[in-house]
């Protein structure tokens, strides 16, 4: 792409169907094995050509970034910034550009915003200075922001093992489900710190997954090891699920990665758009959104 030109990346949300802890490194990273999906829905960055480089922030949830998440220096603590700065860095390129973020995902939901956010900046800056998305700079880049960066940056449906950097597609089903996040963040680390095994074994997956119902029957074979320890930091996981569960159409209720968010998975759009509207009305203070899982992900 000539630089001349602007151009607008999706960044989507990421779901974690399962998750289950498998053991620990010496370095206290856990190791897990999980199925991720990404909805169509998220944030979206737009580049556009600059004198210098700077970073705007708006949407639903711009006002959440406090000063630091702002910042646009090489220093700042935003991975859309850090992004940024460490690819120019490694490719010696001159951050002569502007990223505009809208923010639509809410911060510390357990969506994957942040590192989706990234992974968007890092895709798009490839598109907008033609390089490869598969030299070996950039892979390790990756590993460097964040070990959700590697799955982000590729955002089809796969199975994330290690801390995250072996990753393996699957094909998944187009699936329609509710995101609900109650407004209050789970603290990775706290939720990491909390969980006292046991560790699983990596699982056995199915030869295909190509239905929703074959999807559901092996996820009731599954679970999210870190709920219990989410739970305690946010109680109010489990009035979500419960919520839920009650809804006869809800095939499936779950807590995405160390949470808070949650997802239902429904056999049908409408149900999903029906509990959706149940839910907002009961809890207008939550963030409700229905999607899609399984969709190939058009990043511009």
């Amino acid at each position: 792409m000539d630089d001349c030109k602007a151009l607008t990346i999706f960044a989507p949300a990421k779901v974690n169907l399962y998750l289950h802890v498998t053991g620990r490194r010496d370095d206290g990273y856990h190791l897990l094995d999980s199925l991720v999906a990404f909805a169509n829905t998220g944030d979206t960055l737009h580049i556009s050509p600059a004198q210098d480089f700077t970073l705007a922030i708006d949407g639903p949830y711009a006002a959440a970034f406090n000063a630091k998440e702002k910042d646009f220096s090489p220093h700042s603590s935003n991975l859309v910034a850090r992004a940024a700065w460490d690819l120019a860095h490694i490719t010696k390129k001159t951050l002569n550009l502007k990223i505009h973020l809208t923010k639509n995902l809410p911060l510390g939901a357990g969506l994957g915003g942040g590192s989706s956010d990234a992974a968007a900046t890092l895709w798009g800056l490839c598109e907008y200075w033609n390089l490869p998305k598969d030299s070996p700079p950039l892979q390790e880049l990756f590993l460097k922001l964040g070990a959700d960066i590697p799955v982000c940056f590729a955002a089809r449906s796969a199975r994330l093992q290690g801390i995250g950097e072996h990753i393996t597609p699957i094909e998944l089903p187009e699936i329609p489900v509710v995101l609900v996040y109650p407004g209050i963040a789970c603290k990775t680390a706290s939720v990491f710190s909390q969980f006292d095994g046991p560790f699983k074994k990596d699982l056995e997956m199915p030869e295909r997954i190509d239905t929703v119902q074959t999807l559901i029957d092996f996820l009731n074979t599954t679970e999210n090891d870190l709920l219990t320890a989410a739970y305690k930091d946010v109680p109010a996981i489990r009035t979500i699920l419960n919520a839920l569960e009650k809804n006869s159409s809800c095939a499936l209720a779950r807590m995405s990665g160390s949470g808070s968010s949650c997802f239902g998975i429904f056999m049908h759009e409408k149900d999903a758009i029906a509990a959706a509207q149940i839910l907002q009305t009961a809890h207008p203070e939550w963030w409700i959104e229905t999607a899609w899982l399984g969709r190939r992900i058009e990043r511009y």
